[in-house]
Formats: structure tokens, C-alpha cells, sequence
């Protein structure tokens, strides 16, 4: 025989596949923005919004994020939820208020 069955060799993709998407989602939370823990630094919160639509990518396909809500759940910390405009992923991106004025 040269390989394996076409159904079996379907499957161990379909796995790996899965798999890369496990990896990829825990490497995005452990990365800046992807928790609360670890917010994206940003000067005010008009820059926020052109940020994740301009300039931050979908970590599974690199497609653009469409903003379904953008919230303040405490001081200084933003969190804008996004879903994706190809492949529709979802997940929660966190922001930092940070001011470079003196006090």
C-alpha cells in the first residue's frame, strides 16, 4: 500500500487543522491585547476603533475585524469585541489608556 485511505488522511488534516487554531488562540491571549492582563497601550480612545479596524489583523485568516461592541468595564481599560470580516472569529480585544501629559 503507498499511504493511507483517503477518509483517514482527511481526518489527520482536519485534525492538525483544529489543532493550529488551538495553538494560535492561546498564543493571541498570551500576546498584548488579548487580555485583560495584557492591554494594548494607546494615547486616548479615539485611536482605538482606527486601530482594530485599520491596523490589527485576524490572527486565523489576517482578515480585517468588524466592531460588534466597545466597552469600559473598569478606569483607563477598554475592551472592544470584534468579529472578523472573512472568517468570523470572535474574541475580545483589550486597550490601556495611557496619558503622556505631566500631571
Amino acid at each position: 500500500m503507498s499511504g493511507k485511505r483517503p477518509r483517514t488522511q482527511r481526518r489527520v488534516e482536519e485534525r492538525a487543522a483544529r489543532k493550529l487554531v488551538r495553538d494560535k488562540e492561546r498564543l493571541f491571549e498570551l500576546s498584548v491585547g488579548g487580555s485583560q492582563e495584557r492591554p494594548i497601550e494607546v494615547p486616548s480612545t479615539s485611536v482605538i476603533e482606527l486601530r482594530v479596524e485599520d491596523v490589527i489583523r485576524c490572527i486565523q485568516c489576517t482578515g480585517q475585524y468588524r466592531i460588534r461592541a466597545h466597552e469600559a468595564p473598569a478606569s483607563g481599560i477598554r475592551r472592544v469585541d470584534v468579529t472578523c470580516r472573512h472568517c468570523g472569529a470572535p474574541r475580545s480585544l483589550w486597550f490601556r489608556i495611557v496619558s503622556d501629559e505631566p500631571n
